[in-house]
């Protein structure tokens, strides 16, 4: 008989903890965020830059999803700690898939901006994913509900993540990235979204924090649709 992995297991329930925290800070269920009203004010002036999506993985991959997220959106946390990283195990780094994420600031998060903007400071340095995945693990720390002022927050997962603090702090009190993550909201809605988080693969909207065999399933049928489906399988879910 197999032992146990204990370790996974542990592994498992920090994760869960970790949602459990999110869920006490005020998520809004694991269901997909709308925007609503009495939130954070964008300045209208504001000029609009480049939408950038950050892509993991091969960008000419067989299958390309494109994902709209809030990095204070509860079910977006839920989907990035859950679903992602079978997504990187078993689609991205087997070259069946790639990620292309944009950042969809919802109104009524406060604290959205912040984020976004020390994520894509990070990327200056090359480390975009590092700050995605340290955002979302540890988003009931930073959230509206946690703090007013997540400028220390967000300056302190800089250094945790080994960037240059200087440079970084440069970047993120500019502000020169708020055109870009303005443009990539707009991005979102021309597309059609209004949740997060949502999909796009092969032309179709999903929405919702879609559990992995989800994702398989509708990945199984974009390689069916290109004929790959004989030549490549993908791994279920563990």
């Amino acid at each position: 008989m197999a032992k146990p992995n204990v370790r996974a297991s542990q592994k498992q329930f920090t994760y869960l903890i970790a949602l459990i925290a999110i869920v006490g800070a005020g998520a809004l269920g694991w269901a997909a965020t709308r925007p609503k009203g009495g939130a954070v004010a964008v300045d209208p002036n504001l000029p609009v830059g480049t939408a950038e999506g950050f892509v993991l993985g091969k960008p000419d991959a067989p299958v390309q999803i494109v994902e709209f997220a809030d990095f204070e959106c509860p079910a977006c946390a839920q989907f990035a700690m859950l679903t992602e990283p079978d997504i990187r195990a078993r689609l991205i780094n087997t070259g069946l898939v790639s990620v292309k994420f944009y950042v969809f600031p919802l109104p009524m998060h406060k604290n959205t901006w912040a984020a976004s903007n020390a994520a894509f400071c990070a990327n200056e340095q090359g480390k975009f994913w590092e700050m995605h995945d340290r955002l979302f693990y540890t988003q009931d720390l930073w959230g509206t509900l946690s703090t007013t002022n997540p400028d220390k927050k967000m300056k302190g997962y800089a250094k945790d993540l080994g960037l240059d603090e200087g440079k970084f702090d440069e970047c993120y009190d500019s502000q020169r990235h708020y055109p870009n993550i303005k443009a990539s909201g707009i991005e979102a809605q021309n597309r059609g979204i209004d949740e997060t988080p949502s999909f796009i693969i092969g032309g179709k909207k999903y929405a919702g924090s879609l559990p992995y065999d989800a994702i398989k399933r509708i990945v199984d049928e974009e390689l069916a649709k290109s004929g790959q489906a004989n030549a490549t399988k993908t791994p279920g879910a563990k």
